[in-house]
């Protein structure tokens, strides 16, 4: 096995994706290979906000387009998110201990070159476009995952 970490991002909250990119970036730090794989909610944390589109959807794709986060920073709390104020007492205790943001943390990986992958049964079922994600995102079958996590040392399902 190669010095590999793979993580399977399934959760779209807040706090969850924080600890996935905060492993994601440290594995590449102790220069590990990271691959991350987002499906279902998951795929929140990938999709660009200032590309997503209604355009060649069906409805209910339209309506899950809008009520789904717009963007890293619009994702609720796993626990005691409290209409936001949970999320917001959060973020203060992180900046008060100046820890950086999740879009840091997001973009940290994408500098340090954790590879991105988008689960395509994920991206076609919830009628997401492969243009509405980050273009570092290439999106992949399950089996193709698999292979790839197979050559892991680490894997993660958050």
């Amino acid at each position: 096995m190669s010095n590999k970490m793979s993580l399977l991002v399934f959760s779209g909250e807040y706090d969850k994706a924080l600890a996935a990119l905060i492993l994601a970036n440290t594995g590449r730090e102790m220069g590990m290979d990271v691959t991350m794989f987002f499906t279902f909610w998951g795929l929140m944390l990938v999709r660009d906000p200032e590309k997503l589109s209604l355009e060649d959807k069906t409805l209910f794709e339209q309506m899950f387009s809008l009520v789904t986060p717009r963007g890293v920073e619009a994702l609720p709390l796993s626990k005691m998110n409290l209409a936001g104020l949970g999320k917001y007492m959060l973020q203060e205790m992180m900046d008060g201990e100046k820890t950086p943001s999740l879009t840091d943390f997001l973009n940290g990986a994408r500098k340090k070159g954790v590879k991105f992958y988008g689960c395509k049964l994920a991206v076609d079922v919830m009628g997401f476009k492969e243009e509405e994600l980050l273009p570092e995102v290439e999106v992949i079958t399950a089996k193709q995952y698999l292979e790839d996590a197979m050559d892991s040392q680490i894997q993660l399902f958050i």
